[in-house]
């Protein structure tokens, strides 16, 4: 296992081994002791500085003899067996106190060490693979915090210290390893539980803003500048040091130069790296070539406007990066803004006002702060100067005053060669209809992202060099509903787990669809576990029948779903509502067993009573209620219950039986 016969662990609860054979070092303060001395490095320790260090200055009357006994019974472990009056070889004593002897290749604090300096070396050479190999196996040795069974004395806090700083540096290396290997969503994932774990590292949080850049999720990097940057502010009034500044600016412009090995994500990225999680643009061509058109009429010297929209994960963002990127190559710069947050460096204080994200955006370029304005005049000047697309994202979570200055920059940039695309979920919001109703009048090109077609799935699988046969295209249209972002979540999984008998819901869309359902009244997450339990068609007589409920009543917690986008209207066919594949799975595994069994009873009981009710619709409930079946001679109904009380760890919880 190790090339010495004994191997010290420090990096998580102490362990000594012999070979393979962990060593019984006795109690805690014992264990202390060997800790004590191994810290020294092979350096004599006196009889009164480790009665200090083991017991704080206040051991007692017997602490030394305490203390010889330690040793004695530790040198009876550690030393091999000695002939005759042979003296030990490893804890050894001496005029000036005892020392441990042991080789620095033996401790595993060494070994991580001279691992990180190796990983160095070979990124340095450029041998990624070797590279990350090595310090993977470096970081393998942690098995739980340094020195741990020594915490809380006061000799151990600087060591302590050090180490777990030097962990640090060796988890920021495996994530800049990773992002030089393209391993982005990896690296994303380990420099996020960085920022957690030492909120105040420049370093991990840079790393994330990379790594987010790399996988071509640019706006999101701008979004992590902005929790750091208010971070500092709020807890000690600081701004970031000038790297994070110069990668928040090089992000901004898009400066592959400076951000060196993190390149966004483009469309042609699928057809060199099948296996990238960056999902290529397709299946809007149209809204594209729309938008770029804007760019020509611009140059002229004719503000532009457009508005996106579409419901959340329909890919608008993903279509202005796409859209700020061929702005570059046409020569245009670009700012953002962003549904009220800064996006801009600032001075501790959150700009709410779009004039001055965009003219900090701006100004960045040439190394300016911008403070707050008063008015719209500086922007329009600065804009006057040069082409530019500026980029409004998520408009609908701006306030309002957001809105009307917009509308005065509407008139104020009319003959400047600019482009302003503004993006939001919903055109139909009363909030911004004012607004759209005067980018109207200026002209503004209306897009509404509609959900992708199975040919675009087939044509994404394509390009990603996976099975993109009509069968499998199809399947994936229907359980991600033709939504970018629900399909770009299910082509993480492995093939077996994104459609079929084995296929899981994405944690990511569990989260989302959690996250929704829990802002929903009780009443409608009743109704929603009722409707999952019968299946993808929303039977509304059903559900209110098995509620107890006249359809009036059930009408409003319909109405809540559908807003929440749990379930959703079809208008094919005969129309209808659908509870969609992910969000009936995700309200399925809230569910107990016997909470699932009771609603199927429920539903079973029901329908054989209903007149021309499907056998084998029936059939199935009972099967899936098992042992809370109604009984063959189905002598139970369901007795109506009200709007249930049972709080929401408890979907289901509102069923009750009783005999006819």
């Amino acid at each position: 296992m190790h090339r010495h016969t004994t191997w010290y662990s420090l990096l998580g609860p102490l362990e000594v081994l012999r070979g393979d054979t962990p060593l019984d070092l006795g109690p805690r303060q014992r264990r202390v002791l060997l800790i004590r001395l191994l810290l020294e490095e092979g350096r004599p320790v006196s009889v009164g500085q480790l009665c200090q260090d083991l017991w704080e200055g206040s051991g007692p009357a017997s602490a030394v003899s305490s203390l010889r006994a330690h040793i004695s019974r530790l040198r009876s472990v550690l030393d091999p067996p000695r002939v005759g009056r042979e003296a030990p070889s490893v804890l050894v004593s001496g005029p000036r106190g005892y020392a441990l002897k042991v080789p620095p290749e033996a401790r595993d604090t060494a070994r991580f060490e001279e691992s990180v300096l190796r990983t160095r070396e070979w990124l340095h050479r450029g041998q990624l693979a070797t590279a990350r190999e090595e310090i993977e196996g470096a970081l393998g040795l942690w098995r739980g915090g340094a020195l741990e069974d020594a915490a809380g004395h006061s000799f151990t806090l600087r060591e302590t210290a050090r180490l777990q700083t030097a962990r640090q540096d060796a988890e920021e290396l495996r994530v800049r390893i990773l992002i030089k290997q393209g391993d982005l969503e990896r690296a994303i994932h380990l420099a996020e539980g960085l920022t957690t774990s030492a909120p105040l590292r420049e370093a991990s949080w840079g790393l994330l803003m990379r790594a987010l850049y790399g996988a071509g999720r640019s706006v999101e990097a701008l979004r992590i500048y902005e929790r750091f940057r208010t971070l500092l502010a709020e807890e000690f009034g600081l701004d970031p040091g000038p790297a994070m500044s110069e990668l928040h600016t090089a992000i901004l412009r898009h400066d592959t130069a400076r951000l060196g090995e993190a390149r966004p994500a483009r469309s042609t990225v699928a057809l060199t790296d099948p296996q990238s999680n960056s999902l290529p643009l397709v299946g809007r061509a149209e809204e594209t070539e729309r938008l770029h058109a804007l760019f020509g009429a611009a140059s002229g010297g004719r503000a532009q406007w457009a508005v996106i929209s579409g419901e959340p994960g329909s890919g608008k963002t993903r279509l202005l990066e796409e859209l700020s990127a061929r702005a570059g190559e046409d020569g245009f710069a670009v700012a953002w803004a962003s549904g009220g947050q800064a996006l801009g460096e600032g001075h501790g204080v959150s700009r709410l006002d779009p004039e001055t994200q965009l003219l900090d955006a701006l100004r960045r370029r040439n190394g300016t702060p911008t403070e707050p304005v008063d008015s719209l005049r500086p922007l329009a000047d600065e804009l006057a100067g040069r082409p530019t697309l500026c980029v409004i994202d998520d408009l609908d979570w701006a306030p309002a005053d957001f809105h009307a200055q917009l509308a005065q920059l509407a008139i104020l940039l009319r003959d400047t060669p600019v482009v302003l695309v503004c993006a939001l979920r919903d055109t139909e919001e009363p909030a911004v209809s004012g607004l759209l109703a005067e980018l109207a009048r200026h002209g503004a090109t209306r897009l509404d992202l509609e959900p992708l077609s199975v040919t675009d799935v087939a044509d994404l699988l394509a390009l990603r060099r996976q099975d993109a046969s009509p069968d499998m295209a199809a399947a994936l249209h229907r359980r991600a509903e033709g939504n970018p972002f629900l399909l770009s979540e299910l082509l993480k999984q492995p093939p077996e787990q994104r459609v079929g008998p084995a296929a899981r819901v994405p944690a990511a869309v569990g989260s989302v669809v959690r996250a929704r359902l829990a802002e929903l009244a009780v009443p409608v997450r009743t109704m929603l576990n009722y409707a999952a339990a019968e299946g993808e068609s929303v039977d509304i007589g059903l559900l209110a029948e098995v509620q107890g409920l006249p359809p009036e009543q059930l009408a409003p917690l319909v109405d809540a779903a559908v807003t929440a986008r749990v379930l959703v209207w079809d208008a094919r066919d005969d129309g209808g509502y659908r509870f969609p594949d992910l969000p009936r799975e995700v309200v399925l595994s809230t569910l107990t067993p016997s909470s699932r069994q009771l609603l199927h009873a429920a539903l079973a009981r029901v329908l054989t009573v209903r007149p021309g009710a499907d056998p084998a619709r029936i059939a199935g409930h009972v099967a899936a209620a098992g042992p809370m079946g109604p009984a063959a001679s189905r002598t139970t109904t369901l007795a109506p219950t009200p709007t249930p009380a049972w709080p929401a760890t408890q979907p289901g919880g509102d069923i009750h039986a009783r005999r006819a």
